[in-house]
């Protein structure tokens, strides 16, 4: 039975985290209420009992004191699997989201363990394809019901109680952290010549018939100094989205305003993804936003790139739900976020009885609308194009719970500080009558609000 007692409400997400940072491998899953629309709960939680990294070198699997343990898999998803698996699955009469389970990032070259893809763009950060931990407690914020819940997982022992519980007691004042601060502004890893180029050739692979869409992006780069969850708290505040995430591990922070939900499990096996695409920026005026957002809404080519993720999306859904049971019942629905307005489609089915969320989410990976199509001739294309790997971007963070639900985002408007370097991308769609000036515009559009924030001085 899990363990569980009604916190105080009011305090907040971003406090609870302050108060538990020091125990190690802090995560926080931010719904961003109450300034953004779709979000439900907040999830906080520290010193996971297990740690599956894997990248490069292979897969390792760590206890709570990094640690390697005997593991008979080589296999990441395998051994998450097997680590889930092994907290069984207690009675949730509330229909809690989270009971303990797996919360962490699946970054965008996880899909190297999933498909044989070329190497060409250069490797240059240091950090794992897979940084997951499972966590046996947890505080879950539910913003609906206006209620904050400290949860424990029978295998919870009682030492971790207790540094749980005299944690959230501490005063977060009390554990003041460095000013988070640029040493040098942003620079891109690509011109605007080699951008042109890149599309150009893109253009002729689409002409050739190799693919219909390809994601295209280029990264920002720049040195910093003192504190990333100052950093991220700061971006939080201009950038509210319903799938933010801050976690903290050796290998570095991540930081995550992402809009777009990547795939959820309910734990009666619904399943539903909302794929993004389509955007245009926010307008300085009312009437300005207004025809930007008109102009969306009805743009034919914004609309069939659009389509093109969604049929990519259904058939990989197939592949683990039930056949008849996939259905779309929002295509092409409008949504302003701070910075820019999108257009947003849902998929929904309901998953068969021998398929779990943490299948689904490989047989997925990595998501269609941060890819192109077909998916694999379009990750294959980026590796040729894009000078460097995309790390964790365009990959996917979440959780996923022993209850058997699961919700991840996918990994846009994130970014990454790692060895005193802070990485930030941006891309987009890239289709038959996509306008290069148009395109490379909409990286900036798309991530200029958190760059400028970061880069005025304190």
């Amino acid at each position: 039975m899990i363990q569980q007692q009604y916190i105080d409400y009011d305090v907040s997400a971003h406090d609870l985290l302050a108060r538990i940072r020091h125990l190690g491998h802090p995560v926080l899953l931010d719904s961003s209420q109450p300034q953004a629309l779709g979000g439900r709960y907040d999830i906080v939680s520290a010193a996971p009992d297990r740690i599956i990294r894997f990248g490069p070198q292979g897969l390792q699997l760590l206890d709570s004191r990094l640690q390697p343990l005997d593991n008979a898999h080589t296999a990441p998803f395998a051994c998450l699997q097997q680590c889930l698996d092994e907290l069984g699955r207690p009675d949730n009469p509330q229909a809690l989201p989270f009971c303990g389970g797996m919360i962490g990032i699946f970054g965008y070259d996880l899909g190297r363990a999933i498909e044989q893809l070329p190497e060409q763009a250069a490797a240059d950060i240091d950090y794992p394809w897979l940084n997951v931990g499972r966590y046996l407690w947890a505080v879950i914020i539910d913003h609906h019901t206006r209620t904050s819940r400290l949860i424990f997982h029978p295998l919870a022992d009682s030492e971790l109680v207790n540094r749980v519980r005299e944690s959230l007691l501490v005063d977060p004042c009390l554990s003041r952290t460095p000013a988070f601060k640029l040493l040098k502004p942003f620079v891109s890893n690509l011109s605007a010549d080699d951008y042109r180029r890149a599309l150009q050739r893109i253009d002729d692979y689409i002409h050739a018939g190799d693919c219909y869409q390809i994601n295209f992006a280029q990264r920002f780069q720049a040195s910093f100094q003192g504190d990333p969850w100052q950093a991220y708290k700061a971006l939080r505040q201009i950038a509210p989205t319903p799938f933010a995430a801050y976690m903290e591990s050796e290998q570095g922070a991540i930081l995550s305003l992402s809009p777009e939900r990547f795939m959820l499990s309910t734990h009666k096996g619904e399943v539903e993804t909302r794929p993004i695409k389509g955007t245009r920026p926010r307008g300085k005026t009312p009437a300005e936003d207004e025809a930007l957002a008109r102009e969306l809404a009805s743009s034919g080519k914004d609309r069939a790139e659009n389509l093109m993720i969604v049929d990519l999306l259904r058939n990989d859904l197939s592949r683990n739900c039930q056949p008849g049971s996939i259905e779309v019942p929002q295509l092409f629905s409008l949504e302003p976020y701070p910075n820019v307005h999108h257009l947003v489609s849902v998929i929904r089915g309901q998953l068969k009885p021998d398929a779990g969320p943490l299948t689904l989410l490989r047989d997925a990976f990595p998501g269609g609308s941060i890819t192109g199509a077909p998916k694999i001739r379009a990750m294959e294309i980026i590796d040729e194009l894009e000078p460097h790997r995309r790390s964790i971007y365009c990959g996917s963070i979440g959780y996923i719970s022993c209850c058997g639900r699961m919700d991840t985002s996918i990994t846009i408007r994130t970014l990454l500080c790692s060895q005193g370097n802070i990485y930030c991308w941006a891309g987009g769609g890239i289709v038959a009558d996509s306008i290069i000036e148009e395109e490379y515009q909409e990286t900036f559009n798309k991530v200029n609000n958190l760059i400028k924030t970061l880069e005025q001085p304190n």
